[in-house]
């Protein structure tokens, strides 16, 4: 299964396309989460947010124009959320892609690459962001070896001194090694 990168469903297109008719000049959104499995990544789950790592340029107030409580989260009953609490390898932003490319006129919603996706749900490690990272990693058909890589040259030397990613990644790993059943 490869990444989609066709249109936006109802109602995220139309709530997008406020947020895009609203700004006065472009802006991108590194998007990640749940938004991301599902609308580019194709994992079949509901979502009523966006969660966005950052916003560039970062002047717009977007959670006045589009979170949660929000107008548009009121007419649409989606939302845009600033995720403050996650890490991203420090290299991401150069495998970002774009998701549903051409769509708006100054709205960019930017993807990271699968890898950083897992990355970015170690840290938290729940059992949703367990069974995001197994989808990804089995229907993106990924290396092992990059993502270790990744882990030890852009992701680890950026936590704190702690044993518990360590071994959390360590058991994923393992995990992608097992032939499937």
């Amino acid at each position: 299964m490869s990444p989609s990168n066709t249109a936006l469903p109802s109602p995220w297109n139309e709530f997008l396309a406020e947020i895009d008719n609203s700004l006065a000049e472009p802006l991108e959104l590194h998007c990640i989460g749940g938004f991301v499995l599902v609308h580019f990544y194709e994992f079949p789950r509901a979502t009523a947010d966006i969660d966005y790592y950052t916003a560039v340029p970062n002047g717009y107030n977007l959670e006045e124009i589009a979170g949660h409580g929000s107008p548009l989260h009121t007419k649409y009953k989606v939302w845009l959320h600033r995720v403050t609490a996650t890490i991203l390898p420090s290299e991401y932003e150069s495998r970002l892609t774009e998701l549903a490319p051409g769509t708006f006129k100054a709205l960019k919603l930017l993807v990271p690459d699968p890898y950083d996706c897992i990355l970015s749900k170690l840290e938290r490690n729940s059992p949703k962001d367990r069974e995001d990272v197994e989808h990804l990693f089995s229907s993106q058909k990924l290396d092992c070896a990059i993502l270790e890589k990744r882990y030890a040259e852009e992701f680890r030397p950026y936590l704190l001194d702690e044993a518990r990613p360590d071994v959390t990644f360590k058991l994923w790993i393992e995990n992608f090694q097992q032939p499937p059943e």
